[in-house]
């Protein structure tokens, strides 16, 4: 899975939760998560979403993407074991999950595509395009 934008690009090995119980179980009870590795949570249809890090041990970054994988917005550094709701968004498609502090590390912000075939050709990138 691949994301750029005006900051340059990035490639994360992730893993999918796509069912109900995948997404439930997330990236609890986790105790690392390599610098390169994430989650994608799949939304079909897209809808309104919000997060929690119950039982997640770990500090994250939440991007938030449309059906097109366009980054719709980012909830950086959530607190490992919070329970309150961080809310994402309407419409929202995936929700890509890394480790705390990595998107402002990268650059990553609003406006940056994902490339990834879960959002089927409407996400493929064209030459000279950023």
């Amino acid at each position: 899975m691949d994301l750029r934008g005006n900051w340059g690009q990035a490639s994360f090995s992730v893993e999918m939760a796509v069912t109900p119980q995948e997404r439930n179980l997330g990236l609890m009870n986790r105790e690392s998560l390599p610098a390169t590795a994430g989650m994608l949570f799949v939304f079909n249809p897209p809808r309104s979403v919000s997060f929690w890090m119950r039982n997640t041990l770990i500090p994250l970054d939440m991007i938030f993407l449309d059906r097109q994988g366009v980054v719709q917005g980012i909830h950086e550094n959530a607190v490992p074991l919070d329970e309150t709701p961080i809310p994402g968004g309407d419409r929202i498609f995936a929700v890509l999950e890394i480790n705390g502090g990595l998107s402002e590390e990268l650059g990553i912000a609003p406006g940056s595509q994902m490339r990834h075939p879960v959002f089927g050709p409407s996400a493929e990138w064209s030459c000279g395009r950023s």
